[in-house]
């Protein structure tokens, strides 16, 4: 059985531009995250990116000054998250059948 050097670095190649496809399109995905009931929303990209922050008025109280930074950091953790998990799928999905499914070889750290 011959190795067909031409035919693998054609694939190789075929995975380097799909993959900067899909890096460039990662920037589009969103997920948003919550803490305090909805209180406080979180949004980041693909490129795991705080892109947007809300936080309810309500919560702009001396009285809950020592909660909300809790709140904020649960919200963007979970925005993070969530962005993360939909990068990896979307990196999957775009170079699907292209991978040759090696144990161990993971996809999730593409996104950053």
């Amino acid at each position: 059985m011959a190795f067909d050097m031409m035919g693998m670095m054609g694939k190789v190649k075929e995975l380097q531009d799909k993959m900067q496809q899909a890096q460039a399109q990662l920037q589009h995905l969103t997920a948003t995250g919550e803490a305090g009931g909805g209180l406080v929303k979180a949004t980041a990209n693909g490129h795991r990116t705080l892109t947007k922050l809300e936080i309810d008025p309500s919560l702009l109280t001396p009285e809950d000054r020592e909660m909300l930074p809790d709140l904020v950091v649960a919200a963007v953790n979970k925005a993070l998250e969530a962005a993360a998990e939909l990068a990896k799928n979307e990196l999957q999905r775009q170079t699907s059948g292209l991978m040759p499914n090696i144990p161990g070889f993971d996809l999730s750290n593409f996104g950053g």
